[in-house]
């Protein structure tokens, strides 16, 4: 198995229409990011029909929980830990799965909710994970002022980096594995490296194999 697997994420649902698009014209994805939930003009919510779906492809389900613009403070952050889990229960995602909270370049953020997020979302047996931007916005700053202040947001926590973009592409042309990290200790095991591919509605990733042991 090699170190490192492709696979991608949508806002759209992974039926056959998009897995046909997708293995046709790009490759065989080994996971596929989904949102936990239904946000209007945004995100399609993950199913039960759909876990299924993926699964008897062989391929894992990577949960988004992505309900919130503003990633400050620390009871916002447990806030939105307490949604996404009662969302993957809902959903019969099983424990030591990671959950992946979707901090957007442009978001508010602070090491505060950083602490609320994981401190809230380890307990409860999933893994926390953070989609994030490591380059444009605040949250390097705030991730790494997170760790100093609780040394275990970094042993804990997956990351997901979406720099650098050099853009989409088909399984057997994914570049080599390099995500921009932030400057302190930090698990970025997945990485996020083309966004908006203009034949199917997707992002393409790539992900230490590490990371599949805490997907579903």
């Amino acid at each position: 198995m090699p170190r490192y697997v492709w696979g991608v994420d949508s806002s759209a649902t992974a039926d056959e229409e998009l897995y046909t698009c997708v293995k046709n014209k790009f490759g065989n994805p080994k996971f596929w990011g989904r949102y936990l939930s239904e946000v209007p003009n945004v995100s399609h919510a993950l199913t039960r029909e759909e876990i299924s779906f993926l699964r008897n492809r062989g391929i894992k389900v990577l949960p988004i929980y992505n309900v919130f613009s503003d990633a400050t403070t620390f009871e916002k952050g447990q806030l939105a830990a307490r949604n996404a889990v009662f969302n993957a229960r809902r959903l019969g995602i099983p424990n030591n799965v990671a959950l992946f909270a979707n901090i957007e370049r442009f978001f508010a953020v602070d090491e505060a909710w950083i602490r609320g997020w994981v401190e809230s979302i380890y307990p409860t047996g999933y893994r926390p994970g953070i989609y994030h931007d490591p380059v444009e916005g605040d949250f390097s700053n705030a991730y790494c002022e997170a760790v100093r202040k609780n040394k275990q947001v970094a042993v804990q926590t997956i990351l997901w980096s979406a720099e650098p973009e050099p853009g989409v592409s088909k399984e057997r042309n994914a570049p080599n594995f390099r995500p921009t990290s932030p400057k302190c200790k930090a698990n970025v095991w997945v990485w996020q490296y083309g966004r908006d591919a203009q034949e199917c509605p997707i992002d393409t990733n790539l992900a230490d194999q590490r990371t599949l042991t805490y997907l579903y």
